[in-house]
Order: C-alpha cells, then structure tokens, then sequence
C-alpha cells in the first residue's frame, strides 16, 4: 500500500492493520503484534477510529523505539505509519 501524506511524504506500508471500531488497548495490541510480523526497517500502517489513538500510539511508539514516521487524520479515521527499529 503507497499513501502520499500531506507533507507529501510518499509512504509504502509492507503491513496494513485495520482496527476501526475498535477501543484501547485493541489499537496498541495490534500494533505490538502486528509490528512483530514485518522485518526491521519495513512498515507497518495502523489505522484507527478511537479518539484516543493519536495519544496511545505516539506513547506506544516513543515506549517501543519504534519510528513514528507518520500520523494523520483523514475522514473520520487516524493513520499512523510505523517503522520497525528492532
């Protein structure tokens, strides 16, 4: 999946995880889990639609070491793009 942000970064997700209509902790769990399905240095995009992703997720990424590399708002819906560190 290529997504262009709106900086105009052009992201490339090798793992998309889709977890709307799901409440924490469900976002952060698929993210640990799903972050330890790709190899390091590939990408994970996370969406979601709870209003408390953005906090969780910038938390969870800055607790992990994993690169936030992206977070944004579009429709109704959060995305985050995650590079695996280690």
């Amino acid at each position: 999946m290529t997504e262009t942000t709106n900086d105009g970064l052009i992201l490339r997700a090798d793992r998309t995880i889709d977890c709307s209509g799901m409440l924490c902790p469900f976002p952060v769990v698929a993210a640990a889990k799903g972050i330890k399905e790709i190899d390091v240095g590939q990408v994970l995009c996370l969406i979601a639609t709870d209003p408390g992703a953005p906090p969780d997720m910038a938390a969870w990424a800055r607790q992990t070491g994993h690169t936030l590399l992206d977070s944004r708002q579009e429709n109704g819906r959060f995305i985050f793009h995650f590079q695996r560190t280690r």
